[in-house]
């Protein structure tokens, strides 16, 4: 009865049944209401919020890579069969419990919001500065909530005694809502801030998602065109801590760590900060890049030629790829279909996103036992043990530029370091205008806009009859592995179509067919579901189409209703005295009542 419940009410029964807690006690040093009396206790609880948006990033399994591994990118290793995913039933990772996190950080948000008013300020610029920030965090969170799970309750206020009556609001009065909070924000965030803290930047990033969730796409057009416009540009040179290594390109310097909050990176609009040499309090775990994306190429699973171990998990090759579990599989359509346009295929496309330097492919991969007859001989995969479409995890090509962070700690796991990593880019805001200009069918400015990004990466320009939805979540898949929350934004597209009645979608029927399972389908070969190419290539064979592969114990499935997440049927249970809608698809959702539509 501790976290699953913590943010909705505080329960009674958590109480000794004798009357001691009516008895009066001095408050304590750090009690609200000897904490929030000042400006100082509200910047204290602004660096709170600012530290709830590492563990997106940081840590093992980390939030955002369930936003990749459950999409064309990547598979979920340790979820690959979705349909075990229950309201109760979370396995390895935090699919279902992770709304209790999201609500925690909504709180914090909500302290500020909620007791803003309750000091007098000399300067009312301080105030609304304060008031604007927290109104981010909280929009931030509600966003990517609403993209997870649908309608779920709004929680506008700081919860101060025991509540079980919380409705379910629907995602369109929450969208109005943090719409409404962010316009007031943008107008009170500052032009810049210190690394981590959030800017008007930022603040109109955000609101153009806002904007295109909520089908105003003019008014994304122009969020999105105030930080185009503003202090930002995209780095088109060489910059940063690799700067003088011919080797590399932009794009390896643009997402070097130590590089993304550097004063020189312009394209930077919001970053973490997570330091090694910070104190323990105040970094994470580790980016757990290399664990999360990286194959177990080091497993004893790779034998060379005479049947024994060729990989192992020690030495230079350990160090600088890591160990690999993965947690998010990349797809073949990731690796190599993406690229082939123009002409081109991933062996020879110009695109620095996928330059030979920026990646490890399976040719480069050499057996790094040095006790090995095989040893510096290139990987076979006719050497394994087990069948090879079984081993999805054990061997693919690595985006390193990305993924490749060294462990700071000699005596660590090289799972992948401390270090600072994008949470807004101005890349992405480019793609979120282009977007814009999509629905409104302007499509010579949508391809403008994804230009700017291809140009920088050396890739071909596009024509704007070529501009598509697809086409323009195929680029931020070249883009943005990694950083923007993919899911979230196919599901927000899926919604788009579904209100607008696009391609058959419709809301009514949205659990069962959605934009965003047909994509998965089209272009993730691990599902039985799969609509793409008759055959494919895994691991060097033509695999056919409609062969199941059994991954660890599961066949991958993914089914339409699989848009949305469970909600944790601890919320809705515990809510006695009102109703908290389960999604469609889930046990529960037959006693759904009507979300509120507005928000008092």
């Amino acid at each position: 009865m501790k976290r699953i419940i913590l943010y909705f009410s505080i329960l009674l029964s958590t109480f000794s049944c004798s009357e001691d807690f009516l008895k009066p006690e001095p408050l304590s040093f750090f009690a609200p209401e000897n904490i929030y009396i000042d400006r100082s206790g509200f910047d204290a609880l602004l660096v709170t919020m600012r530290k709830s948006l590492v563990p997106e990033f940081t840590g093992n399994r980390n939030f955002m890579h369930h936003q990749w591994n459950t999409t064309e990118v990547a598979v979920p290793f340790v979820q690959l069969d979705m349909t075990q995913l229950t309201p109760s039933t979370d396995r390895y990772s935090k699919y279902v419990s992770q709304i209790n996190n999201f609500y925690e950080n909504i709180k914090n948000a909500n302290v500020a919001i909620s007791r803003i008013d309750e000091i007098e300020w000399e300067d009312m610029s301080e105030r609304d500065a304060i008031l604007a920030e927290s109104y981010w965090h909280r929009a931030y969170w509600y966003y990517r909530m609403v993209h997870n799970y649908g309608d779920v309750p709004w929680v506008g206020e700081e919860i101060k005694s025991a509540r079980l009556d919380f409705n379910t609001h629907s995602r369109w009065a929450i969208l109005d809502k943090i719409q409404s909070d962010m316009e007031f924000a943008v107008q009170h965030l500052p032009e810049t801030a210190i690394p981590g803290a959030v800017t008007k930047g930022a603040g109109n990033h955000l609101l153009t998602k806002i904007y295109l969730a909520n089908m105003e796409f003019d008014k994304a057009i122009a969020a999105a065109s105030a930080v185009i416009d503003g202090p930002y540009a995209l780095m088109e040179g060489r910059f940063g801590v690799d700067a003088g290594n011919s080797e590399f390109n932009v794009i390896w310097d643009l997402h070097r760590p130590i590089n993304r909050n550097s004063a020189t990176n312009t394209e930077n609009i919001l970053s973490i900060v997570d330091r090694f040499e910070a104190p323990d309090a105040a970094k994470s775990a580790g980016l757990y890049t290399m664990r999360t994306y990286h194959p177990s190429w080091w497993h004893s699973r790779h034998r060379d030629s005479e049947g024994n171990r060729g990989m192992i998990d020690a030495g230079v090759l350990y160090d600088s790829l890591g160990r690999g579990n993965p947690d998010a599989a990349l797809t073949e359509w990731y690796q190599y279909d993406v690229w082939e346009e123009d002409g081109y295929d991933w062996t020879n496309t110009p695109d620095l996103r996928r330059a030979d330097a920026n990646w490890k492919d399976l040719d480069e991969m050499l057996y790094n036992n040095v006790e090995s007859v095989d040893y510096g001989k290139p990987w076979n995969f006719q050497w394994m043990t087990g069948d090879p479409y079984t081993v999805l995890g054990s061997m693919y090509a690595m985006p390193i530029y990305k993924t490749m962070v060294l462990q700071d700690d000699p005596a660590a796991r090289p799972y992948g370091g401390n270090g600072d990593w994008y949470v807004f880019r101005l890349a992405e805001t480019y793609l979120l205008r282009a977007e814009a200009y999509y629905w409104k069918n302007d499509l010579a400015s949508a391809a403008a806009d994804i230009n700017k990004i291809r140009e920088r990466a050396n890739a071909l320009p596009i024509e704007a009859n070529e501009v598509t939805i697809d086409y323009i979540f195929d680029e931020r898949a070249r883009e943005l592995l990694a950083e923007s929350p993919r899911q979230n934004e196919m599901v927000r597209v899926s919604y788009i179509m579904a209100a607008q009645g696009l391609n058959g979608y419709s809301e009514d029927n949205f659990s069962a067919s959605n934009w965003y399972f047909d994509r998965v389908m089209a272009n993730n070969m691990f599902y039985p579901q799969y609509t793409g190419p008759k055959t494919k290539t895994f691991l060097g064979l033509d695999v056919p189409v409609g062969d199941k592969f059994v991954i660890i114990g599961q066949t991958p499935h993914l089914e339409p209703y699989h848009v949305l997440w469970p909600i944790d049927d601890k919320i809705i249970n515990s809510n006695t005295l009102g109703t908290i809608n389960q999604n469609i698809g889930y046990a529960g959702a037959q006693n759904n009542k009507p979300p509120l539509e507005t928000i008092e």
